[in-house]
């Protein structure tokens, strides 16, 4: 991902979640070998074998863990022989060690050397198909992260038409009538384009940049929509600090203006809230519901899906955007995990 480091074919063997892939396909190993011994089941069997297979695995667990930096700086060819020269030496180190604590009539296929080539055997096509299967997920993550991107890029470089001729049309009437406001609305307009256009190569910027580019394009519709246009910030828990991907909350408004403000002759209100629960930002944006003729609408998701992308290749599935209606109003809302910027404002307006 553009901006972040590069996480490599190699999980985190520190997390939990990755240490409890590593006993479960090591049990489910143990199984597959008691259950092929030329002697039938034995629980006995089971409780040594899965001993000793824990131990393996969650040694070499532990050492990928320790070197995951030197092995992912080593890049993906030597990095992946590296780490599966690491596992095979754990392998030997144990069966040596089994041998020296254990008489042979415990060890299965009865100890020595035999006991040896059948550890290190099947410890190598074990490591093998699992550091594969590795390097292949992260090569698809990778093709599929690239992808995301380029859509992103594409959905990102696009400007409804409509808004654009309205917003000219805005400032050719009013640089006659106040030139100041023709040049704010200009300077508002440029922030929009330099915004969608820039290829943000940090791919998180501080909630107050987003929110002042919401401030620009709703002080420019409001010049067209006059009083039909009413906005309610309430947004005072909310840090300014907190990174969000760019363009996160600005479709969302163009979307609210479009299709709830715009083909209502009485107009309304679009209401912006949010504040911090536990370690997630809030933001929600409510509207009058829009009519179902512009819902059926072509564009009526586009601007949701790419919001819905960009969360998803900046934070995964620990973001979301979650859209509802009760009552007439709705309501559009963005969760994403809390993280602290370089900003630390208390107020927007």
């Amino acid at each position: 991902m553009k901006g972040s480091e590069d996480q490599g074919f190699l999980p985190d063997f520190c997390a939990i979640r990755s240490v409890f892939a590593v006993v479960i396909m090591g049990e489910l190993l143990v199984f597959v070998l008691v259950l092929a011994r030329t002697g039938g089941w034995s629980w006995e069997a089971l409780s040594l074998l899965s001993l000793y297979v824990q131990w393996i695995g969650l040694v070499s667990a532990a050492v990928l863990c320790l070197l995951r930096r030197r092995l992912l700086g080593l890049g993906a060819r030597r990095g992946a022989l590296a780490s599966y020269a690491l596992v095979l030496i754990v392998a030997a180190l144990a069966a040596a060690i089994a041998q020296w604590l254990l008489p042979p009539a415990v060890l299965p296929a009865g100890g020595g050397s035999a006991f040896l080539a059948r550890t290190f055997a099947i410890t190598a096509i074990v490591a093998a198909v699992a550091l594969r299967y590795l390097y292949l997920q992260h090569q698809w993550r990778a093709r599929m992260q690239a992808a995301a991107e380029a859509r992103i890029d594409a959905l990102q470089a696009r400007i409804r038409p409509h808004f654009l001729f309205n917003s000219l049309n805005t400032i050719a009437s009013a640089i006659g009538v106040d030139p100041r406001l023709a040049e704010r609305l200009v300077e508002d307009l440029a922030d929009l384009f330099r915004a969608s256009l820039t290829r943000d190569e940090r791919r998180l910027v501080p909630l107050a940049e987003e929110l002042a580019l919401v401030d620009g394009y709703l002080r420019m519709e409001h010049q067209r929509l006059g009083e039909r246009l009413d906005v309610a910030w309430r947004l005072d828990g909310l840090p300014r600090g907190a990174l969000i991907p760019p363009l996160t909350l600005q479709p969302l408004l163009e979307n609210a203006v479009y299709y709830g403000i715009e083909p209502r002759e009485e107009g309304g209100t679009i209401t912006l809230t949010g504040g911090v629960s536990g370690d997630q930002l809030l933001v929600e944006v409510r509207n009058p519901a829009p009519s179902m003729p512009r819902r059926r609408s072509a564009g009526f998701g586009m601007a949701q899906a790419n919001v819905r992308e960009r969360l998803l290749l900046a934070f995964g599935e620990r973001a979301r955007l979650e859209v509802s209606t009760a009552d007439g109003v709705y309501h559009v809302t963005v969760r994403v995990p809390y993280r602290r910027g370089p900003v630390d404002e208390d107020t927007h307006r």
